[in-house]
């Protein structure tokens, strides 16, 4: 007796599709139009532009960073890799996380693995505010992300989430302070520098 299987179609999407109705295997059979942000969202296909600059350029200089710890510091081979613009995946969410870090693998991240370390740099916005700080906290360390950082130009501190087994901490680093995390030993992330990105545009 043969199986039927059923063919997931191949959608072409692009900022016209936003607000249509897709599966999770929809979405990621797709082939998307490019320079544009593409998640899904309770069911529904959301397409937003690109960041901007003031989020571009305080996002590449934590990326730096964290390529120059990785390079030059003594603990710096614990960092497998960082990467900008990369979709988190979700049992029912597929999120666009501004960066990615994964560490302690010892290895390459698989396609599709959950990253020790989300960071997401915050837009402006009521609807903006709700999804980085509560929607996506509670998405993210439900699928076993260590730490997500939330960067705060408005705000100017850094929120740090923690997951600790079955139950979540919070620390919120403020301007002029310097974070450091046990997953990434001797890395220290100078919030100053990274305000300083931003406010130059």
């Amino acid at each position: 007796m043969s199986v039927v299987t059923q063919e997931i179609p191949r959608l072409r999407l692009a900022p016209h599709s936003s607000g249509a109705s897709l599966t999770t295997a929809e979405f990621d059979a797709a082939e998307f139009e490019e320079g544009w942000r593409y998640e899904l969202i309770h069911g529904v296909l959301v397409v937003s532009p690109p960041p901007l600059r003031k989020e571009r350029d305080p996002n590449d200089e934590l990326g730096y960073w964290l390529r120059r710890y990785q390079q030059d510091h003594p603990q710096g081979r614990i960092l497998d890799a960082t990467l900008p613009e990369e979709t988190v995946i979700t049992p029912t969410e597929r999120r666009r996380a501004d960066r990615v870090v994964y560490a302690g693998l010892g290895r390459d991240p698989q396609e599709g693995e959950v990253p020790a370390i989300v960071v997401e740099f915050v837009s402006a916005g009521k609807r903006n505010l709700i999804r980085d700080y509560e929607e996506k906290r509670d998405e993210y360390l439900a699928i076993g992300v260590r730490e997500y950082w939330i960067i705060d130009r408005f705000a100017r501190c850094l929120t740090v989430h923690r997951r600790q087994g079955s139950s979540s901490s919070q620390q919120i680093v403020r301007e002029g302070e310097v974070y450091t995390t046990p997953l990434l030993p001797g890395f220290e992330l100078h919030l100053d520098g990274l305000l300083e990105r931003a406010d130059r545009w």
